[in-house]
């Protein structure tokens, strides 16, 4: 039985978790691709700026499915161990899928933003927003990257997780989430439809909200 229509209604449902943060100095952040359509509700709600924070996850060379870690704007690097040593992953191999990644990072960053500046999150309180988490190892990544640039608290914000990984997660000042079960499943088996979020939408949910802030200036 899904819990969300899909993300926009998700993302809904998270930003009413979110409403004591309205009036904050909030900065949203989306992780492409999915978690974009999400964040986008999110800081419609809060009336706050919208930006990406861009995290490859690092897929285990034979199961590329399986994450052993994730990298992120930065610099940031984040490693499972657990993951690492079951799967048996050699020094060579990890460093060809990290190669690929960061270049793949640094593309998708350029081809987002088109030229536009990251949003300055010194002092803020930044909500990183996705459409669901596992291993957590991504959002680890882009929490690492929000506080490397200055966020004062940083806000892990996702419509669902496994319960063992909220409880535990210690890269945000607090996790908002509004769906736990114990007994996890895909991500996405809580959506109805949980369609794949093109690059041509993430970017159409950026230009909106830059456009929205301009207007809210005037």
């Amino acid at each position: 039985m899904y819990v969300f229509e899909h993300r926009t209604d998700a993302g809904q449902q998270l930003a009413a978790q979110l409403d004591a943060l309205k009036g904050s100095d909030v900065v949203v952040l989306g992780l492409p691709r999915g978690g974009v359509p999400v964040a986008a509700e999110v800081a419609k709600a809060l009336d706050a700026p919208l930006d990406v924070i861009v995290v490859r996850k690092l897929g285990v060379p034979f199961q590329p499915e399986v994450a052993m870690g994730a990298i992120a704007e930065g610099g940031v690097r984040v490693l499972d161990d657990t993951v690492l040593a079951a799967a048996q992953v050699s020094e060579a191999e990890q460093r060809e899928v990290e190669n690929r990644e960061w270049a793949a990072l640094e593309a998708r960053s350029v081809r987002l933003r088109r030229g536009r500046p990251r949003i300055d999150l010194k002092g803020c309180v930044v909500v990183i927003v996705d459409d669901g988490i596992a291993t957590g190892s991504t959002a680890r990544a882009a929490c690492q990257v929000a506080r490397q640039l200055g966020a004062a608290r940083v806000v892990l914000a996702v419509p669902v997780g496994p319960r063992d990984t909220v409880e535990h997660f210690v890269d945000a000042d607090e996790v908002i989430c509004v769906v736990t079960p114990s007994n996890f499943f895909p991500v996405g088996s809580y959506y109805r439809d949980f369609s794949p979020t093109s690059e041509e939408k993430v970017i159409k949910f950026l230009d909106a909200a830059a456009r929205r802030g301009q207007l809210g200036k005037v």
